[in-house]
């Protein structure tokens, strides 16, 4: 219990990012004929259009891998007080961000970039806090 007190801060970012990401992965499994069919739409007339697939399944692993490291890293965190794996779950986090912030910005979808810029604030916080 006193690791969970004593790491709150980056218990709690640990626990956003598992969201965002676990629930982002989830769903792309669970959808994604409705995910590929929307990026299609979102990407058409890009360089990203013929590969689209491809850059699907590579963001769905890199989400999933970053959900995953966070999910250890909180459960290192709090049972031994160690956190190798939060530290990589963050970096993994800030390395999907900045994929979805490029294909934003490819996509002229400013917007969608701004969104993904104010997730990015806390996963690069959470980078700083465990170095």
């Amino acid at each position: 219990m006193e690791n969970l007190i004593s790491h709150a801060t980056e218990n709690l970012i640990l626990i956003f990012l598992i969201v965002v990401f676990l629930q982002s992965s989830i769903d792309k499994v669970f959808d994604w004929k409705g995910n590929l069919s929307f990026l299609k739409g979102h990407f058409a007339d890009t360089p990203l259009e013929s590969v689209t697939p491809f850059l699907l399944g590579t963001v769905l692993l890199s989400e999933m891998l970053a959900g995953l490291l966070c999910s250890a890293g909180l459960f290192q965190i709090v049972v031994f007080n160690e956190t190798g794996f939060a530290f990589y779950g963050a970096i993994m986090s800030c390395i999907s961000l900045l994929m979805l912030l490029f294909g934003q910005r490819l996509a002229r979808d400013y917007e969608g970039a701004q969104t993904i810029a104010v997730y990015f604030v806390p996963a690069v916080f959470l980078v700083f806090l465990l170095q």
